[in-house]
C-alpha cells in the first residue's frame, strides 16, 4: 500500500498509477489502517468499472425522481404540445400530494399503496377517468424508472379501474340547428348591449363602451367543428395561411397523423371568408391570450349559454367532433375516415363512430332489398318460380300424409316451418261434443294427431337430410315388421315429384337417388316375404 503523509499534515494520503494515470488523493483519515482500506476500496471500484460492473445505488424516491428526472424530461419532450403537458403536470401534482406515495422509494411502491391513493381519491367523489388519468401518470414514471434503470425492474402492476364515462354523445339535427341558432341569438344579444351602452348613462358621463370584435365567435367555431370534425385545439389556432385551395390545411396536432388536409363545406368556406374580410391578425380566431389565439375557456361561459337557450342537454366542444366523425362513417371507408380524423389507428377511429337508431333500421332496409340479389336482375323470377314449386311439392307431401295441416317442426327440405293450409277437424263419434279438461272435443283430437304424427314426419324430414346407408341390411336382420314406415310414404310420393314439383322437383329426386334403389329393395323384400304386408 502506497500512503503516506504531508509534511505538516495528520492526514493519510494514497497514490498509485492505473492505466498509466497517477492518482492522488487524500482519506482525510488520520488511522493508516483505514487509509490503506480506502486506497484498496478506489482500486476495486476502478476494477469494476472496466469489466462493467456498477455500484448498486439506492432507489430514489417518488418526488426525488419526479423532480430531477421525470419533470425535466416531459417538459422538454412535449414543449409544443400544452395540452399533454397540463395532462402529466396534473398526474405529478396529484401522485406527490398522497404523502405515502411521496416518501416512498420507486422499489418500494406496493400494491396497497397505490389502493389507498385510490381510496383517497374516491372520497373526493372524484369519477374513476378522473382518477385513472393518475394512475397512468404513475405508471409512466415506474416504467421510465426501469428503462432510465434508476431501479432494476418494477414490482408491481398498475391497473386501471373499471366504469370509465366514455363519450357517446353525438347531436341530431334538430339539436344542431337549435345550437347554431341559440349561437347566433347570443351574438345579437351581444350587439344589442353595445347599442344601449352608447346612448346609456355612462356613455352621456364619458364613458366609451368596448366595441365587441369578435361577437358570433361561437357559431364560428361550432360549425367549423361538426362540419371539418376538427379538435378544438386545432381549430382555434388556425392560421389563415392554413385556409387556401377551399381546403383546411392542419400541419400539427395531437398525434403524428394529425397532418392532413380536410375539404371545406359550403358554410365553412362562407363563414371563414366573412372573417377574413375583418381579420386583423394571423390567426383566424385571435384573442389577447398568451398564446394569442382562443384558449379552451374563451367560450365556456357563451357555450353553456347556448345550451340553455337551445333547450338540449348540456355537452363539450369535442361532441361536434363525435358527431362530424359518425356522420362521416355512414358514407366513408374506415381508411379516409381515420385520416380525416388525424387517428394513427384504427382502435382510436372506432371510439369516436357511434351508429344511431335511424342508422341501424336503413342498413338493416339495405339487406333485407339485397339478400339473395345480384346485379342482372334475373334472380327474382326464378325465386318466385322456385317458391311456387316448393309450396307443390310440400303441399303435395303434407296431404299424402294422412292431409294433416299441422305446422311440421322438421328442418328438412320439404318441411316448412308454417301451416300451408286450415287443418280439417274430424268429428269424435264415440264421445258427445263436451268439454273436456277445458277443451272442445274437436280440439283436443287435432291435438291428439298432431302428437302421434309428429314423430313421423321428423323421421321423414332427416331421412332426406341424411339418407340410409343400406335399408336391406336392416330388414335381413331386424325381420321385415321393422320396414320403417316413412320409408314407404317416401316411396309413395316419389313418383309425383317430377310431374308436380318442377326443377325443384327434379332436384329433390336427384337427391333421393343415392337411397331411392335401397327403398324400392326394402318394400320389395318385404312384399317377397309376407305378401300380405299393407301396399303402402
Amino acid at each position: 500500500m502506497s500512503v503516506y503523509k504531508q509534511p505538516k499534515s495528520k492526514n493519510w494520503w494514497y497514490k498509485f498509477t492505473w492505466n498509466g494515470q497517477l492518482i492522488r488523493e487524500s482519506t482525510k483519515q488520520a488511522n493508516k489502517r483505514v487509509a490503506e482500506q480506502m486506497e484498496a476500496a478506489h482500486k476495486t471500484c476502478l476494477a469494476k468499472s472496466e469489466t462493467g460492473i456498477r455500484e448498486k445505488t439506492p432507489p430514489p424516491t417518488l418526488r426525488e425522481f419526479t423532480e430531477q428526472s421525470f419533470s425535466p424530461y416531459v417538459e422538454s419532450r412535449f414543449a409544443n404540445k400544452p395540452k399533454t403537458l397540463e395532462y402529466y403536470r396534473y398526474g405529478v401534482k396529484n401522485l406527490l400530494a398522497f404523502q405515502k406515495l411521496e416518501s416512498c422509494r420507486l422499489d418500494e411502491i406496493s400494491t396497497d399503496k397505490i389502493a389507498a391513493f385510490v381510496r383517497v381519491r374516491q372520497a373526493l367523489n372524484l369519477q374513476p377517468t378522473t382518477i385513472n388519468r393518475s394512475l397512468e401518470v404513475l405508471r409512466r414514471i415506474l416504467r421510465l424508472a426501469v428503462e432510465w434503470r434508476a431501479i432494476e425492474t418494477s414490482k408491481v402492476k398498475v391497473e386501471m379501474l373499471g366504469g370509465e364515462r366514455h363519450r357517446e354523445r353525438v347531436l341530431s339535427p334538430y339539436e344542431e340547428n337549435a345550437y347554431l341558432i341559440a349561437a347566433h341569438t347570443i351574438g345579437d344579444e351581444i350587439l344589442a348591449a353595445y347599442q344601449r351602452a352608447l346612448v346609456g348613462l355612462k356613455a352621456q358621463r364619458g364613458h366609451v363602451p368596448i366595441e365587441p370584435e369578435d361577437q358570433f365567435a361561437l357559431r364560428d367555431v361550432a360549425t367549423i367543428l361538426v362540419d371539418c370534425g376538427l379538435r378544438p385545439e386545432e381549430c382555434f389556432r388556425l392560421r389563415w395561411l392554413d385556409v387556401r385551395d377551399n381546403v383546411l390545411h392542419v400541419l400539427f396536432g395531437k398525434t403524428a397523423n394529425a397532418r392532413r388536409r380536410i375539404p371545406l363545406t359550403s358554410r365553412v368556406a362562407a363563414i371563414l371568408d366573412q372573417r377574413r374580410a375583418n381579420a386583423n391578425g394571423p390567426f383566424v380566431f385571435p384573442a389577447e391570450t398568451k398564446t394569442g389565439y382562443f384558449e379552451k375557456s374563451t367560450l365556456k361561459k357563451q357555450h353553456k349559454k347556448a345550451c340553455v337557450l337551445a333547450g338540449v342537454e348540456p355537452f363539450t366542444f369535442y361532441t361536434f367532433r363525435h358527431t362530424c366523425l359518425t356522420r362521416w362513417a355512414e358514407v366513408m371507408d374506415p381508411y379516409t375516415l381515420a385520416y380525416l380524423a388525424g387517428h394513427s389507428d384504427f382502435s382510436t377511429t372506432k371510439r369516436y363512430v357511434h351508429p344511431q337508431t335511424e342508422t341501424v333500421l336503413a342498413a338493416f332496409d339495405r339487406a333485407r332489398e339485397a339478400k339473395g340479389r345480384h346485379s342482372f336482375g334475373h334472380s327474382q323470377p326464378r325465386r318466385d318460380t322456385e317458391a311456387e314449386s316448393a309450396s307443390t311439392i310440400t303441399s303435395c307431401i303434407l296431404k299424402e300424409l294422412d292431409g294433416r295441416g299441422e305446422r311440421i317442426r322438421t328442418s328438412g327440405l320439404l318441411v316448412p316451418n308454417q301451416a300451408l293450409y286450415q287443418a280439417e277437424p274430424r268429428p269424435d263419434h264415440t264421445q258427445n261434443n263436451t268439454l273436456r279438461a277445458g277443451l272442445p272435443v274437436v280440439v283436443v283430437d287435432i291435438e291428439r294427431q298432431r302428437r302421434e304424427h309428429s314423430g313421423l314426419d321428423s323421421r321423414i324430414g332427416r331421412t332426406l337430410q341424411h339418407p340410409p346407408k343400406n335399408p336391406v341390411d336392416l330388414v335381413r336382420r331386424r325381420g321385415v315388421g321393422h320396414v320403417p314406415a316413412h320409408l314407404r310414404r317416401l316411396y309413395r310420393i316419389l313418383p309425383r315429384l317430377s310431374a308436380q314439383g318442377g326443377s325443384l322437383g327434379i332436384a329433390l329426386e336427384q337427391r333421393l337417388l343415392r337411397f331411392d334403389g335401397g327403398v324400392r329393395r326394402v318394400v320389395r323384400l318385404a312384399r317377397e316375404t309376407r305378401p300380405h304386408v299393407e301396399r303402402d
